[in-house]
């Protein structure tokens, strides 16, 4: 098995024929898009919850356990079944050299149905056309902000990346969209539509009525996204106005424009994340000073990410991310030389314990952002548990 990116669905068909195609034991809502579908699947999550379903999560990446993609009702996989699951996979997994995801959608799919999920709401890995996830048969798709991500696996342009998120349609399904560049949705809807699909654009306004369990003003249109898919499903597990608002209210994702006590840990780690975090900084009355610890992956648009970050903060301390593989930390030294030449408040302190230490003393509210490597180790420096 690999840990990196693999292209296919192929692999995951075998892997979960292996376990007598689980994923066929219940409804299935799938959620694709570059940022914000996290929290659309926990929003469309907590309302068929509310509704008295029984309702599987699966999304990714982690913060602090594997057991965190993996929720029915709440509650994450047990350590012990997650390694019960991975043992019986092993062999086939070694002979298709599966990938670390291919193998964990399939644990996903086995423990949903071992847990008597009734439906299951299943967050997008990377792309769509080819993803793990994409071997299911849902009731409903949905795609939410398309932005530049992935570029070296997805394309250079935005029409591009919409291209291979559309691929998540299947025929006779609803496929729903908050997606509002008309470029972006023509190409949506025109790979949708090659697959038998049936689209529809959603107001991204549509929720701005409700109370929303996650803060920041980019959450409307993750919640109206949510809500139209609900409204999709067949009656049977379509929530009554009750549950919607209790659904909506009742959803929290760890990581995003998450404040524990005297932290604010937002996941935030390309442009398009930053832009929404400092949105929702805008739009509340947080706590000042503020200070910011961040920790980029090397491949991301951090220069970009710093810009947009910094007249929002009182300053920023950089570091490094513990959990980022190595190939991917990045440069501080090119990272502080290049805010200096631009005017940007910085300072480089390498050990995330002692940049976490450094911003304590400094604010009355610290945050933590620049990727999940960065908010889920320092989560667990601080003592923090993700899922609550």
């Amino acid at each position: 098995m690999t840990g990196g990116i693999k292209w296919g669905l192929e692999t995951t068909r075998a892997l979960a024929a292996s376990l007598g195609d689980p994923q066929r034991h219940y409804a299935v809502v799938h959620i694709g898009g570059t940022n914000g579908k996290g929290s659309t699947a926990a929003f469309t999550a907590a309302m068929l919850r509310a509704a008295g379903l029984r309702v599987g999560l699966y999304t990714s990446p982690h913060l602090v356990s594997f057991c965190e993609r993996i929720i029915v009702d709440g509650v994450p996989i047990a350590e012990d079944a997650a390694a019960a699951w991975t043992a019986r996979l092993r062999p086939l997994a070694e002979e298709r050299e599966a990938s670390f995801f291919e193998i964990t959608t399939a644990i996903a799919f086995a423990d949903f149905a071992a847990r008597g999920v009734e439906i299951a709401v299943v967050e997008v890995g990377l792309g769509g056309r080819l993803d793990a996830t994409t071997v299911v048969e849902p009731l409903a798709c949905g795609v939410t902000r398309i932005a530049l991500e992935h570029t070296e696996y997805l394309g250079g342009t935005l029409e591009a990346i919409a291209g291979e998120k559309a691929g998540i349609a299947k025929a006779g399904v609803p496929f729903l969209t908050t997606e509002t560049d008309a470029d972006v949705v023509r190409v949506l809807f025109r790979e949708a539509e090659v697959r038998g699909a049936r689209c529809e654009a959603i107001d991204p306004s549509r929720a701005a009525g409700f109370a929303l369990g996650l803060d920041g003003p980019h959450q409307v249109a993750n919640a109206s996204l949510a809500l139209a898919l609900v409204e999709a499903l067949p009656a049977r597990f379509r929530p009554d106005a009750d549950a919607v608002t209790a659904g909506l209210a009742w959803a929290r994702v760890p990581g995003r424009f998450d404040r524990r006590g005297r932290w604010l840990f937002d996941v935030a780690h390309n442009p398009d994340g930053m832009r929404a975090l400092v949105a929702a900084l805008r739009a509340r009355a947080v706590p000042r000073p503020l200070w910011a610890v961040v920790a980029v992956l090397r491949d991301k648009a951090w220069r970009e990410m710093l810009e947009i970050l910094a007249p929002a903060v009182d300053g920023l301390v950089l570091t490094r991310a513990n959990g980022a593989p190595a190939e991917r930390a990045w440069d501080l030294d090119a990272a502080v030389a290049w805010a200096a030449g631009r005017g940007i408040r910085v300072e480089a302190v390498p050990a995330m314990t002692e940049a976490l230490q450094t911003v304590r003393s400094r604010s009355a509210l610290g945050l933590v952002t620049g990727s999940f490597h960065t908010v889920g180790d320092a989560m667990t420096l601080l003592g923090v548990e993700p899922v609550r």
